[in-house]
């Protein structure tokens, strides 16, 4: 299965959104929050597409042992947050918009996060950290990290995080179509990073699809 391709292509997507958080900071710094060890995106809830997941993982698994071992540590807390947050999610029976309030809110700490707030993948982080502290559109509306300081009635920069998932969506569903996959609209669906870490890259492609 040829994976390269598509994953020199979510780097492309990568290196523009690292693009669009570098002028936003270079023209409206004082707006934005982000500095070293804030970890507020760190405690964020979302999900990877299967690209994203499967990029991941294959940089977790470059790790040297014992950090590894550390993360896969953090990672049971983490599986337990986010269990307990699906049980929060289920009780609204339905409700979406009750529902996406939820999860806005809720706040579980990445295994990736280490004990001094530094990211052990930082590199390679996904594109929702990339830009988490700049003004964004999610599902046609705009969002932004609640320790960030733009102010109301001002034109900012905002980055399509939309597109970009569309655009997450297509490499995933390659991905799964490489794979053999008969039923590739299944690249929807979203993988926690505990999970991303913790599977092979078979059981994520084969979970995604299965």
């Amino acid at each position: 299965m040829k994976i390269a391709p598509l994953v020199r292509s979510y780097e492309l997507m990568v290196d523009q959104a690292d693009e669009a958080f570098r002028k936003v900071k270079e023209e409206h710094g004082p707006s934005m929050a982000c500095e070293v060890h804030c970890s507020d995106c760190c405690h964020a809830v979302f999900g990877l597409f299967l690209i994203e997941a499967v990029n991941l993982k294959r940089q977790f698994d470059q790790l040297d042992v014992q950090m590894k071992k550390e993360v896969l540590l953090r990672c049971n807390e983490t599986e337990r947050g986010i269990k307990r947050l699906e049980e929060k999610i289920e009780m609204q029976c339905g409700d979406q918009e009750m529902q996406a309030s939820i999860l806005a809110r809720e706040r579980i700490r990445c295994p990736l996060l280490d004990e001094n707030n530094e990211c052990v993948l930082y590199d390679h982080r996904p594109i929702t950290c990339r830009v988490y502290g700049m003004l964004t559109k999610i599902q046609g509306k705009a969002r932004v990290c609640g320790k960030a300081r733009f102010e109301k009635g001002v034109s900012y920069p905002i980055f399509d995080l939309d597109g970009v998932y569309r655009n997450l969506y297509g490499l995933s569903r390659e991905l799964l179509e490489e794979a053999g996959a008969d039923e590739s609209e299944k690249a929807a669906l979203l993988i926690s990073v505990p999970r991303a870490i913790t599977a092979t890259l078979d059981e994520l492609i084969r979970e995604t699809f299965g």
